[in-house]
């Protein structure tokens, strides 16, 4: 009998084969307003042999897109009816993958940032999972601080509005279910509408151009509609750049929670993000494919102070456009074992979350879990109802879900273990093996949990840029001459970048900093009551047995 993890693989490896022999029309990769094609490329009559003989002795192994639909939902997709029950279990999705970092310390847009994160991804292929058919991958993609210069190009040339200055106007990619003009109107009337409510302004769409030419047919049957929306900050009354970020996020929860009642929650309604800070461009590509699928990667003038970049491979699961990361503030490599007591904590505690901001209309934001998502997908979402919904640090909201080794800890100041200690009871650990990349653009970082099985090294130059990848080599023209400093990411230990101050900030003083904003050992020892300690102080004799 295979192992867990010998299954998964086994899956991952025939997986991407099944639209070899899928029975519906095959979608082509004719040309859409949003897309520009290059010549298709030919292939050898000898590279479909194997696929295609395995096809007619196994075809039950070979997936469909729409197959794989039908077992996510437990339903035929057609008649609605309730599909006999299959090993697939959507709480086992999880991934093991390749995450990386690139940034300018000090701030600095360059296009060399593009360009090694770009051959960083590419270096990590192998840490992403293909099938049968090599231009069918997992999964990747690539997060980047906003590209002021680029976006305002483009704003002027499809919308004719000149942007406002950085950190005013926001930019999102989303995904529309193909092919399909009245979603793709009731999806951006939804959007627009919220955005309106919220007191922004809608500037426009714009459709982002790709090229599809590359792509197996698998991705391509599923491929959706990306289009960009152009979101100010010039209504009535003008919010801080923290309330133009919350609102931003309410306007995304809204809005999918909206689209997933009128078209299910698989539809191919898909925000990749809405920020004024950072935008991913990312889908069910291989490492190679991401700069030359989307061509705004490749235009010289998309330049960028910071990239995550994240190649994925999905273990005991089904690749897909939305499950790709990076994802809106992180991209993750391993797999959180410790999920479903995560998600029904999560959930068990709705009814008691408040936000000072948000108040009576929190409910909005909620549910921060779903089924619907995998591991990394359902850290993100409660990584970012933290980091906005609360006045909570991105650093505090990330010491929170991934603490430290506190407990009997002699090492720790007892500040620190203050801290942790009073929000266990706030948060349960998302226990790995992990290894978490994280960005809001003020901060990007990467910490790894406590049991340290998900290695990773960072590197800083002489001329202040930082690189940070789970491999070593991926920036090869990296030069022993030129690196100022080299150091692995330890067990429960953050690495940081501070972009105000221009810096990294030490583990210890990020953490001692956050541990110190509130007295948190007087709160554990006012509030806490530990049974041992409580029954001596009472003088309540044991039970007799």
């Amino acid at each position: 009998m295979l192992s867990s993890s010998a299954a998964g693989r086994l899956t991952a490896g025939i997986r991407t084969s099944r639209a070899l022999s899928r029975s519906l029309p095959s979608r082509s990769s004719a040309p859409r307003s949003s897309r520009l094609l290059r010549a298709p490329q030919t292939t050898s009559t000898a590279s479909l042999v194997t696929p295609l003989l395995l096809r007619n002795q196994i075809p039950s192994l070979f997936y469909s897109t729409e197959r794989i639909l039908q077992l996510r939902t437990k339903k035929d997709a057609k008649s609605g009816a309730v599909l006999p029950k299959t090993i697939y279990d959507p709480s086992m999705e999880k991934e093991n993958c390749g995450v990386g970092m690139v940034a300018s310390l000090k701030s600095v847009a360059s296009r060399k940032v593009v360009d090694d994160a770009n051959e960083m991804l590419v270096r990590m292929s192998h840490r992403g999972g293909v099938g049968c058919c090599p231009a069918s991958g997992d999964g990747a993609g690539m997060l980047f601080g906003m590209p002021d210069a680029f976006m305002r190009t483009k704003a002027k040339e499809a919308l004719g509005v000149d942007l406002p200055p950085r950190g005013e106007y926001a930019v999102g990619n989303v995904f529309f279910p193909p092919e399909n003009p009245d979603v793709l109107r009731d999806c951006k009337a939804i959007i627009e509408r919220l955005t309106k409510q919220r007191g922004m302004t809608v500037l426009g769409w714009r459709p982002v151009p790709v090229d599809n030419s590359m792509l197996g047919q698998d991705p391509l049957d599923s491929e959706p509609d990306t289009e960009q929306i152009f979101i100010a900050n010039t209504g009535a009354k003008k919010l801080s750049l923290r309330d133009f970020e919350r609102e931003l996020f309410r306007v995304r929860k809204m809005a999918e929670e909206e689209a997933a009642a009128m078209l299910g929650p698989e539809s191919g309604f898909y925000i990749n993000s809405l920020t004024s800070q950072t935008i991913t461009y990312k889908g069910q590509l291989t490492p190679e494919q991401v700069s030359e699928y989307y061509l705004d990667i490749k235009d010289p003038s998309f330049i960028t102070h910071l990239a995550l970049v994240h190649s994925r491979f999905s273990t005991n699961t089904f690749p897909s456009w939305e499950r790709a990361q990076p994802i809106r503030m992180m991209c993750h490599n391993g797999e959180i074992n410790t999920l479903r007591g995560n998600k029904n904590w999560m959930f068990s505690r709705g009814g008691l979350m408040a936000s000072d901001y948000f108040g009576n209309d929190t409910h909005q934001l909620l549910p921060a879990t779903s089924d619907n998502m995998s591991d990394s997908g359902n850290f993100d979402s409660v990584l970012e109802l933290m980091a906005k919904a609360s006045e909570r640090s991105l650093p505090e909201a990330v010491m929170m879900m991934i603490p430290e080794a506190w407990q009997d800890n002699h090492n720790l100041s007892d500040t620190k273990k203050a801290f942790y200690e009073y929000n266990s009871c706030l948060m349960e650990p998302w226990d790995g093996p992990a290894m978490v990349a994280f960005t809001d653009g003020r901060y990007i970082g990467a910490t790894l949990d406590r049991n340290g099985l998900r290695p990773s090294r960072y590197y800083v130059t002489k001329d202040d840029n930082v690189i940070l990848s789970s491999e070593i080599g991926v920036i090869p023209e990296l030069q022993d001459k030129d690196v100022k400093i080299k150091h692995r990411l330890e067990p429960g230990k953050m690495f940081l970048v501070d972009f105000e101050t221009q810096r990294i900030v030490p583990d210890d003083e990020i953490k001692e900093q956050v541990a110190s904003r509130h007295p948190y050992g007087e709160w554990v020892k006012e509030s806490m009551i530990d049974l041992e300690r409580w029954t001596q102080e009472t003088a309540i004799s044991p039970a007799p047995f």
